[in-house]
């Protein structure tokens, strides 16, 4: 487990250097469109994405899940390119700056409405079923809000029907945008809505570095193991506004407080040092290492063109299904 969490762990730290460079260059205004930060998702993302197979696997993550393409084995060059609308990037500076993806590679280029990415994992699962493949698992965020979609219900009973290797993780910040869970959804949990459609569910406080290895780890292998769809409930706060646009001013100053003392890099730097995959020098310079790699990323990607309008097709990807 120690390689694992590790792993895991840099891949927190990369992403919140990452996000913290994110939010500089915005407050600056030397970032065009929206920045999206996961602050307080990083452990959810981690420790998901450690456990899958870039090129078996198929991984979808979104705004918040950066520290998700991280441990997956993507740089940040990738996310600092997109974000810059360099023409370098995989995306060519097509879309929007957080709707990248390598679907080659198994990571599908995210659609704004999320609910209509289950029904797009469950297709490459499928897909790569009807092809002969087997002990690939697929793995998809989604969060509170995106539970009450209807794209969701519908993704969700081909995923149950067809019993599909495929882990949901609904991470719950308690928001969906500016609306609190209590506004959203009338079930106890959201863990009630996977049993219904039939998945094999599970829940972890989001914020717990260790906790949450280890239940993504179960979920995963269940999966992997021909267990059936799983469910996955992650709680925690989203330690931000939406966006960088947003002030937050709506998420209440109690439940401010009472995630403070949960910071998911504070406790994963804790249980690192309590089970002792790390020393605290060793912490330290991790979070120089993964400073320095994003300050090199960012400086690089700025340097790169941008698209000429007259002198381009406006593909997003140039990758093409195998059949054309």
């Amino acid at each position: 487990m120690k390689e694992t969490a590790v792993k895991a762990y840099r891949a927190m730290e990369m992403a919140r250097a990452f996000d913290t460079k994110l939010s500089a260059l915005y407050k600056a205004g030397k970032m065009y469109g929206g920045v999206f930060l996961g602050r307080g998702h990083e452990a959810v993302a981690a420790c998901e994405a450690v456990f899958l197979n870039k090129g078996q696997d198929v991984y979808n993550p979104f705004i918040r899940e950066q520290a998700g393409r991280c441990a997956w084995g993507e740089s940040v060059l990738e996310s600092a390119r997109s974000y810059l609308g360099s023409t370098s990037g995989c995306m060519r500076g097509r879309d929007g700056n957080i709707h990248w993806g390598k679907p080659a590679e198994g990571m599908p280029a995210p659609i704004s409405h999320l609910g209509a990415m289950v029904s797009v994992v469950a297709g490459m699962i499928m897909a790569k079923r009807m092809q002969g493949h087997s002990g690939m698992v697929g793995v998809l965020n989604i969060g509170d809000g995106t539970t009450s979609v209807g794209a969701t219900h519908e993704g969700c009973n081909v995923v149950a029907v067809e019993q599909l290797p495929i882990v949901i993780v609904v991470t719950n910040n308690q928001f969906a945008y500016s609306t609190p869970n209590s506004q959203e959804f009338a079930c106890k949990s959201l863990t009630d809505r996977g049993r219904g459609y039939g998945f094999t569910t599970h829940e972890c406080d989001g914020t717990d570095f260790v906790q949450t290895l280890t239940t993504m780890q179960r979920a995963i292998t269940a999966a992997r193991n021909g267990e059936g769809p799983q469910w996955v409930v992650a709680e925690t706060l989203r330690m931000c506004g939406h966006g960088e646009h947003d002030d937050a001013t709506y998420i209440p100053a109690e439940l401010k407080a009472a995630f403070a003392e949960r910071d998911p890099l504070a406790v994963a730097r804790r249980q690192m040092v309590q089970h002792g995959w790390l020393t605290e020098a060793e912490l330290a310079a991790i979070q120089e290492e993964c400073a320095a790699e994003v300050q090199h990323c960012m400086a690089q990607a700025q340097k790169e063109p941008t698209p000429v309008p007259s002198e381009t097709d406006w593909s997003a990807t140039s990758w093409k299904p195998s059949r054309y």
